[in-house]
Formats: C-alpha cells, structure tokens, sequence
C-alpha cells in the first residue's frame, strides 16, 4: 500500500492527513517489508517534507504513543521540554540535558523526552544513566516524579512501542545514506505534550518549518534555534563538516542549540505574538573567546562529569557560557524571564547558589 504514495511523492506531489494517517499505519505494522518502508521514507525525504506533512506525522506516531496521567495543575501551567534534534555530529557535551536541571532549580516544570546516542557519543539517556537518573519511568511514575521533582524523563523507547517496528527501515535509509523524517520528529513526540519548546536543529532551514509545526501541535510558546559555528572557531581536528557559506562568513558547522562562538538563527512564537525570524548575536554577554574544541564532550562518563563540575559551579570556562545562555533563551520561553539577560542571570544564580546542583541530587535520590 505504500507503493502508490512512493509514486505520488516522486512528482512532488504532498501527502494529505489521510495519507499520511495511511502511511503511519503501514510504517508500524510488523508485517510490511522493511524494505517498502525504507523506500518510503527514501521518496518523502527527496521530496523534502513540508509542514503540514510534519505535522500529520507527529499527531499520528503522538496518538500511538503512551500518555502519562499528568496532574490537571501541571497541565494547566508550563511543562517545557529542552532538546535538539541531534545530527550536527559536532560532538559537544550535553548541553540541553545539563539545561534541565538548572530550570527545574528554577522551579520550571521540565519534561525531557530523549533517547539514546545515535549521531554523538551520549545520548541524553545515556548521560542521565551515568548520572544515575532513571530513565525508565513508566507513564505514572513518571507523572509523579514530574509534579514532586519538576523534572522527568520520558525515555522514547518506552513511549513509543510502534517505533520498533520502524527502526530497521531508518536503519537501512541510514546504511544508504539516507536522512529520512524522523531525523527531526523526536522532540515533536514528547508524549508529555509540552506548552514551551526549545527545539535546536542542525540546520538554519528547519528553525521557521519547525516553530510552524509545533504551533500546530498546540505548543503556546515556542522558539527553535540553530547555532552557527564560524569556520576560524572550529579547527579541521574537531569538525569534519563541510564548508559553507552564510550571510555571517564562511561556517564550518551548525550546532542544534544557541551558539556561543557565533550567530544564532532563531523562529519564535508566543500566545500574544505571532512568528518571528532573527539572527542572534552572542555579543550582548559576557562570553569568554571560545573554540567548538571549549564545547567538547566524550563518552556518557566523561559529560555525566562534565555535567557535576557545571552545577557544582566548579567550571567557569565556555561550556559555562554555553549553558548560562541556552539556559536564558529556555527561561524565557517557559515564562520565568522577561528577556535573555535576565535569564542568564537567574541562570547563573541557580548555579552560583547551589540550588541547581541540589536538584541533581535530590533527582538522584529520588531515582534510586
């Protein structure tokens, strides 16, 4: 039954909500050919997904996910969720997950929906093992920790069974070559279904696309960010992304969170406003002079430590500034600051006080 979509997709041709209702019923049925799948995921890809296509995908694979029994009081104030899509394969820390412990300090209702490494060395399923933090919450344990801890993890995974039947097909577009739509519907899946997103994408053509898809998913407040990391901040050994040309110089990498070494494509959306395109500049704070080598990571040990040094305030260099400036951009989304720079001081106090490492460790307890 997928054949004749392939067919509609190579003349360029859109699926509509049936079709796609159509084509996600035939993506999680074990009994359709990995290769029929792949095939699909191949034709949408080359024809490029357009909004409403991304749209339709995440309410579909939504609607089959696990749902967990939220209080109807956290419901009707913020829950945020702060990721990246992956795929910039620049190899940094993890930065979002690190994030989520200083907002949950500040009292933000942070549901982090996650995964396993792919593209990078940890995951943030990986690094919040090693951090010892459970993962695997079942839907009502994790509406529990989520009201007594403003934070929890919804392990992918765990919520989305059907996804079994779909990972050989990605797998083998992935031995093709072949990026396919899931690419960039893991944080559009987040089954706590979120108010406020902060999305990083690996690429300044999916920041509006994908701000217009999470408005309408029903997201209030949205912003999604693509960092720019100019060619002199990241030496050849780092980075083998090719060259590229941008309106701010030559690049050698796009970082799927805000960027501290350059520019930062940004697409927002409030209740009171409508969508705004900007290109931020870093120059506005205190940053240190930084190389993409300064926002290194390693191996799911290596950032679980690279995670307690920031939140004991032990670590005052550029990974400090990476993280006190996409923690102010998630403030603001979620409500807590008027601006970034307000944000990037009560990120910084959150820090500087301890709250945010005492929030670590009280997640850490309540995990074991």
């Amino acid at each position: 039954m997928l054949k004749p979509l392939v067919e509609q997709l190579a003349q360029g041709e859109a699926l509509s909500d049936e079709q796609v209702a159509l084509a996600v019923a035939q993506l999680v049925a074990e009994q359709v050919a990995v290769e029929a799948k792949a095939d699909f995921l191949a034709a949408l890809a080359r024809k490029g997904e357009t909004v409403e296509e991304m749209a339709a995908f995440a309410r579909e694979l939504r609607s089959k996910s696990l749902q967990p029994p939220l209080d109807p009081a956290i419901r009707a104030g913020e829950i945020l969720d702060v990721c990246g899509t992956g795929g910039d394969r620049l190899n940094t820390f993890n930065i979002s997950t690190t994030v989520a412990f200083v907002l949950a300090a500040g009292g933000v209702t942070v549901a982090k929906h996650g995964n396993r490494a792919i593209t990078s060395q940890a995951g943030s399923a990986d690094v919040l093992e090693a951090l010892g933090v459970r993962i695997d919450l079942a839907p009502d344990e994790a509406a529990r920790f989520l009201g007594e801890h403003h934070f929890a993890f919804f392990f992918a995974p765990k919520y989305h069974p059907a996804f079994k039947h779909i990972g050989p097909a990605r797998k083998l577009c992935a031995a093709r070559g072949q990026r396919t739509v899931f690419n960039f519907l893991g944080p559009l899946l987040n089954p706590a279904r979120p108010s406020a997103q902060l999305i990083g994408v690996p690429s300044t053509d999916l920041c509006e696309p994908m701000a217009r898809v999470l408005k309408s998913l029903g997201v209030r407040r949205g912003m999604v960010v693509c960092g720019i990391v100019p060619q002199a901040a990241a030496p050849l050994q780092i980075s083998t992304s090719a060259l590229a040309e941008h309106d701010s110089g030559p690049v050698r990498g796009f970082l799927d969170e805000l960027s501290t070494l350059g520019e930062t494509q940004v697409a927002e959306f409030y209740q009171d406003r409508g969508f705004m395109n900007s290109v931020m500049s870093p120059d506005g704070f205190p940053l240190q002079p930084a190389s993409l080598a300064d926002l290194a990571g390693g191996d799911r040990n290596t950032n679980a430590k690279i995670v307690w040094r920031l939140l004991r305030n032990q670590e005052r260099g550029p990974k400090r500034d990476a993280i006190l400036l996409n923690a102010a951009a998630a403030l603001f989304v979620a409500g807590k600051t008027k601006s970034l720079v307000a944000g990037w001081d009560l990120a910084g106090e959150l820090i500087e006080s301890g709250k945010a490492e005492a929030k670590l460790n009280e997640i850490v307890r309540a995990s074991r």
